[in-house]
C-alpha cells in the first residue's frame, strides 16, 4: 500500500508495475463481486485498524479501486 497511497513505491521498485487491473481481467466482476470483497476488505479494517480516520481513508481508496476493477456491466 505504500506507493499506492502515496508513500515510497516500495513495491514497484521491486517488482514493476502491479498491473491490477490487467491481472483481474481473467476474471468476471461486476458489482455484486466488488461489493463481497469491499465487505471483506471493511471487515479486516474493522478488526486491524482502530485509528477510525485511518480506517475510513483506507476504505475509500479501496473503494474505488474495487470499482476500477470491474470489467464488465451488470444485467
Amino acid at each position: 500500500f505504500s506507493g499506492w497511497l502515496g508513500g515510497p513505491p516500495l513495491f514497484e521498485a521491486k517488482y514493476g508495475h502491479p498491473r491490477l487491473r490487467a491481472r483481474h481481467l481473467p476474471f468476471s466482476i461486476g458489482t455484486r463481486e466488488r461489493d463481497e470483497w469491499l465487505l471483506c476488505m471493511r471487515r479486516a479494517l474493522d478488526e486491524t485498524v482502530e485509528h477510525e480516520q485511518l480506517r475510513e481513508l483506507l476504505f475509500e481508496k479501496m473503494a474505488g479501486l474495487a470499482d476500477h476493477m470491474r470489467n464488465r456491466e451488470d444485467e
